[in-house]
């Protein structure tokens, strides 16, 4: 984690504060800007504003969830007689939040909430007003259930979990294009693992872009965002999901009122794509772009200081044979002003595969309009899809659909620590029996420590385990083995 001034902080996030000088200054500007009056009709409008607040935290507390993983992750050991530090891995517990966005189960959170993850519980609030569970005598009320990862998108930091129940009460997405600077916003989640804890404060930036050749912008905002808010929503006024709470710029690893959070437009394309593949699909022309600055620009004697610059084309790729080639300055896609590097990647995700852009771009100081097929990547465990059939390849007692390891499929996958076993295709709709944390790609390579080469061997492997015995399934994920477990 980068904590320094300036620099980006991986410190996550939220509590509840309206004492202080943010409710002061609200009551002060609201009084202020309303017509004289007696003294005795402050009273009421202070009234009315505790109310409303009162009222959202009731609509929105019953959506937000503490999620808690338990898992392995690396820590530093040192050894203070010698001065060396070496890297020992260790069970760790971290605590974020997550938002439900469909009743019937489906909550999206952060991917580095779940990142390592060998077990997952959610921590749900009763059905009734949120603001009463905050009493001691009512936290035994809380539910926790398991949850298991439905997919997950580490370019945006997004991830959807699910949990095996229905009728909660999900919330609904504010329209990013009408959010506002100065526009006022209110975060939930648990920060330093206290669940149920709300800020608020106003919208400071509507799009922040850290990176300037990175796509992703954010909401800054500087409602107080601590650790453990990672993954709570940003509401508006009426209890809309502005954004997903992800990090912080901090100096001392608290907060600082600078809290960043990612847009409702790019948490609902993803929880989509998730929910239906499990991971993201890209429309893609098969270029790299960059930001121009005044340092490129004067190096390759653009004729411009700002926008965006082509830096790769990729050979014999749609770009390539529509004609664009490197240094070509991006003016525009389909007519539609074109100056960032985040507007050029969402105005490429409105296309679906085999769509045609016009892309205008500027070479040698004289506009170019071009025709350039746009490809949708599909991720490569689309592929093996092709290569199964659900009513063999179902593993009922795991929920899974798999298929075996062979050289194929090997190569497709690409390197893998152990080359047999079965490789996770797709998600049973209805998993009987229990449910396991297993992803889209995993490779389960045995059961209880008994190997298993292929889905014949896994089905018989679990339909010989006893009715209470303990699962333990070895998997491989993103090239490293782990344990995961049924109790």
């Amino acid at each position: 984690m980068r904590s320094n001034s300036g620099r980006l902080s991986s410190r996550f996030f939220s509590s509840f504060s309206l004492a202080g000088g943010w409710c002061c200054a609200l009551a002060v500007f609201l009084l202020a800007s309303a017509p004289a009056r007696s003294q005795s009709s402050h009273v009421p409008s202070l009234q009315d504003l505790n109310g409303s607040i009162v009222g959202l935290a009731d609509k929105v507390s019953p959506s937000v969830v503490q999620i808690q993983v338990a898992g392995f992750g690396a820590a530093e050991e040192s050894n203070d007689s010698n001065s060396e530090t070496s890297l020992v891995l260790s069970r760790q517990r971290v605590v974020g939040s997550g938002v439900i966005v469909d009743g019937a189960g489906y909550i999206m959170t952060n991917a580095h909430v779940v990142s390592g993850a060998q077990r997952i519980r959610v921590a749900l609030l009763p059905p009734a007003s949120g603001l009463q569970v905050l009493h001691p005598s009512e936290l035994h009320h809380t539910r926790i259930l398991d949850g298991s990862v439905v997919g997950v998108d580490k370019d945006t930091d997004l991830a959807l979990i699910k949990v095996n129940t229905t009728g909660l009460p999900a919330l609904g997405f504010a329209e990013y294009r009408d959010v506002r600077q100065g526009e006022i916003v209110f975060a939930f989640g648990s920060p330093e693992g206290l669940s149920n804890s709300m800020t608020f404060g106003v919208v400071s930036s509507v799009a922040r872009q850290p990176d300037p050749d990175s796509a992703m912008v954010y909401i800054q905002t500087d409602a107080p965002i601590n650790p453990g808010n990672s993954g709570g929503p940003l509401v508006d006024v009426q209890g809309n999901v502005v954004g997903l709470n992800t990090f912080i710029v901090t100096s001392s690893g608290g907060n600082q009122g600078l809290g960043f959070a990612i847009p409702s437009n790019e948490i609902r394309f993803i929880y989509g794509q998730l929910r239906k593949y499990g991971h993201v699909h890209r429309a893609v022309i098969g270029v790299t772009a960059q930001t121009i600055t005044p340092t490129i620009a004067q190096g390759l004697k653009l004729p411009q200081d700002w926008g965006l610059v082509i830096s790769d084309v990729i050979p014999d790729g749609p770009a390539a044979k529509a004609g664009v080639k490197i240094n070509d300055i991006v003016v525009g896609i389909d007519g539609r002003e074109v100056g960032s590097l985040p507007v050029f990647e969402h105005t490429l995700q409105l296309h679906v595969d085999g769509d045609v852009i016009h892309l205008q771009v500027l070479r040698g100081g004289q506009k170019v309009e071009l025709e350039v097929p746009v490809v949708v990547v599909h991720h490569s465990y689309d592929q093996l899809t092709d290569l199964t059939d659900v009513e063999k390849n179902l593993v009922p007692a795991l929920g899974i659909v798999g298929i075996d390891i062979t050289p194929k499929v090997a190569d497709m996958v690409g390197s893998l620590r152990i080359d047999s076993g079965v490789i996770v295709v797709a998600k049973a709709a209805e998993p009987s029996g229990f449910e396991t944390p297993l992803q889209t790609g995993d490779v389960v390579h045995g059961v209880n420590g008994k190997p298993v080469a292929s889905v014949d061997d896994l089905r018989t492997a679990l339909k010989d385990l006893g009715a209470d015995t303990p699962v333990v399934l070895q998997v491989e994920r993103d090239q490293h083995l782990l344990y995961v477990t049924q109790d």
